[in-house]
């Protein structure tokens, strides 16, 4: 039983080292080879990507490899709190990048607006200290803050799909199952710490998400 657990330790450190790595090595990627705006976007959301989950991966790593201590748990807890700032700046990239990619499509002025005001609102929540990071957390705020975020969500899975083809509607599908996955883990990971394992296939789905821009690349 204790070799399974050690095993699903390696397992799931091996995954965060390697999806970190492919974040790094696609970010460069898209800033060196991409000659297209939209391509430099996608370079700097690749890295936002990495940098903001690596402060809350590399704890889990070293959690996983040399135990549970209040350093690596603090550690962790700020890496949850700069990953829910950095997540919102990423779908703010990520918009527009589709605006850059469907420059044909006619786009009502609200829709900027509902990003920015829901993106800047989850940065506020994110911000107080009522959250309690460092602590025991606090229900109604996370609740309050993903809720937003699941909005923005929206918002962009609904863009992609006006925008059509295998990449758009991938894209999309990405976002919805990103979200369908995430939202559990912040809402009941801390009681039953066996659904944090969902955020492995939320990961995927940044994976295919970066993907779908290095296909792009030719």
């Amino acid at each position: 039983m204790a070799d399974g657990k050690m095993g699903m330790k390696i397992g799931e450190s091996v995954f965060c080292i390697g999806y970190l790595l492919f974040d790094l090595i696609a970010g460069i990627i898209f800033l060196t080879r991409g000659a297209d705006r939209s391509f430099l976007l996608y370079g700097i959301m690749t890295l936002l990507l990495g940098s903001g989950d690596a402060f809350h991966l590399v704890p889990r790593v070293i959690k996983h490899m040399k135990g549970e201590t209040p350093k690596v748990v603090w550690w962790m807890n700020l890496g949850l709190a700069v990953t829910s700032v950095t997540m919102t700046v990423f779908y703010i990239i990520l918009f527009y990048i589709w605006k850059m990619m469907n420059p044909d499509l006619i786009l009502s002025g609200i829709v900027p607006i509902l990003i920015w005001v829901t993106a800047l609102a989850r940065i506020l929540i994110c911000l107080l200290p009522q959250n309690r990071w460092f602590g025991e957390g606090n229900k109604k705020l996370s609740l309050c803050r993903n809720m937003i975020f699941a909005v923005m969500g929206a918002i962009e899975m609904v863009l992609f799909l006006l925008s059509g083809g295998a990449f758009g509607v991938t894209m999309a599908l990405c976002i919805f199952l990103s979200f369908a996955f995430y939202i559990p883990v912040t809402l009941y990971a801390k009681e039953n710490p066996r659904i944090g394992m969902l955020m492995m296939p939320k990961t995927v789905m940044y994976i295919i998400m970066v993907s779908l821009g290095l296909s792009l690349l030719g």
